[in-house]
């Protein structure tokens, strides 16, 4: 504990770094605060019902833990961060079949911003669909037409739509300046606190009904708590966990010429056991409310099959036997396709040969290229398989312990992985200013470097 204090003290006396965490937390306020300010013409007393549901869990409680409560309050950040998530895995998509992509992501620099300027201007085309479909959703969700104190006609939608798109802009751009003048991972953070908004109170449901409603007392208590510890070392370990494949550098002489291999320096292509992220969750997931749409179209609707549809697949069947066994699949599906289109093991190939580098036993260029291409699909496997139980484990432990559903969210799924992916990004943050500057890490403690001149 002393040494965690000293290295938190070591922190505050880097004038750089503390400056860019006070903007961050700035920021991140901002954020929250505006998380809190309900649309104009909207009635905040009758939005009971809409909350209600969303703390239940199902997709409306992922949908309100991603924009930190804003859903469920219809404010001005009701959509959140996500347009512009959606709008960056298109343009991701996309550039591996359109060329002017695949140019600009070449250029460097200059692409870099061309791409970061098409993905605004695609955020905001979402935003002017997913806008006006999230206010008139709201009378399905629960909220009566009597919330709308201006009622639904072209007064209240075009300025609240406008008012919508403009928060999500403004959150993307306050997600931009925490990666510029903050610590990094703007958009990440902000995913990251509006989940964590929403773990008081979905835990303060628990021990409510757990201890005060007499359902299993402090005991119980302390055994999910102990459980949901457990779950987040296991996603720890699934988000740092490296296959290291050996690499042999031949070592450069003052003529441009190289000596033999034997002297060369030796290093480790580190190939993550999880390449993918969470994106094969976020893939999958949008996928399964198909299911349910197909159980409700016209000549399907009254068969047997578009009722099982709609019972397996429908609101509220997210905890459910069959639609976790398809979800799981789904995700086993897409951790090998995201994982093949993210890992250019052809470039790394190429790459490492360049270098005047190889592996020791495999023959630079396209032996390279298939042996690392092997070692990527037999660790994916394994990879995709934990990743499908931490994505299903929230039904898991809502049929087996009893759990409440908002709180059971927080044992698995994207909300978790998203919390420790991003926590641990943004400790080795800190932790490369910390070393830069020759003090202990957060991550690994030792005595103070020593700058050998």
């Amino acid at each position: 504990m002393k040494k965690f204090i000293e290295t938190l003290s070591n922190i505050w006396k880097i004038e750089e770094l503390k400056g860019r965490i006070l903007i961050t937390l700035g920021l991140l306020l901002v954020y929250r605060f505006g998380a809190q300010v309900v649309l104009p013409g909207i009635d905040t007393q009758q939005l009971a019902e809409l909350t209600n549901r969303a703390d239940g869990g199902g997709l409306l409680g992922i949908l309100n833990a991603f924009t930190g409560g804003a859903f469920a309050n219809a404010s001005v950040f009701a959509l959140g961060i996500m347009p512009y998530i959606s709008a960056s895995i298109v343009v991701q998509l996309m550039g591996l079949a359109i060329p002017y992509l695949q140019k600009l992501q070449k250029e460097g620099e200059s692409g870099r911003k061309t791409l970061n300027q098409i993905t605004r201007w695609l955020t905001i085309g979402i935003c002017l669909v997913q806008a006006p479909a999230y206010l008139y959703g709201l009378g399905a969700l629960g909220v009566p037409d009597s919330a709308f104190i201006l009622g639904k006609g072209l007064d209240f939608m075009i300025p609240a739509v406008l008012i919508l798109v403009t928060g999500t802009i403004f959150a993307m751009w306050l997600g931009e300046k925490i990666t510029d003048k903050g610590i990094g991972n703007g958009i990440s953070l902000l995913i990251m606190v509006g989940i964590i908004a929403r773990l008081p109170i979905s835990f303060a449901q628990e021990f409510d009904s757990v201890v005060n409603r007499n359902q299993g007392g402090l005991i119980l208590i302390l055994i999910e708590l102990i459980l949901w510890f457990v779950v987040i070392l296991a996603s720890i370990m699934l988000v740092m966990a490296t296959r290291q494949i050996p690499v042999q550098y031949a070592r450069r002489t003052a003529s441009g010429g190289y000596e033999k291999n034997v002297f060369g320096s030796r290093q480790y292509i580190p190939l993550k056991l999880n390449a993918s992220g969470v994106m094969p969750i976020i893939f999958a997931q949008a996928i399964m409310f198909a299911p349910g749409y197909i159980g409700t179209i016209g000549a399907i609707k009254d068969t047997a099959v578009g009722q099982w549809l709609q019972v397996n697949f429908g609101n509220g069947s997210m905890f459910g036997l069959w639609y976790n066994v398809v979800f799981a699949l789904l995700i086993v599906v897409f951790t090998y396709f995201y994982t093949a289109i993210t890992v250019p093991t052809n470039k790394m190939a190429d790459d490492l040969k360049r270098s005047g580098g190889f592996i020791p036993g495999i023959r630079p260029g396209k032996e390279t290229s298939d042996y690392l291409d092997k070692v990527m699909s037999l660790i994916t496997f394994p990879g995709s398989l934990f990743l499908a139980i931490v994505a299903i484990f929230p039904a898991i432990v809502v049929n087996v312990m009893g759990i409440q559903q908002g709180w059971a969210l927080f044992y698995g799924g994207t909300s978790l992985l998203i919390m420790v992916g991003v926590a641990i990004d943004t400790m080795q943050q800190v932790n490369s200013y910390l070393l830069n500057r020759h003090y202990d890490g957060l991550m690994k403690t030792g005595k103070n470097r020593k700058v050998v001149a």
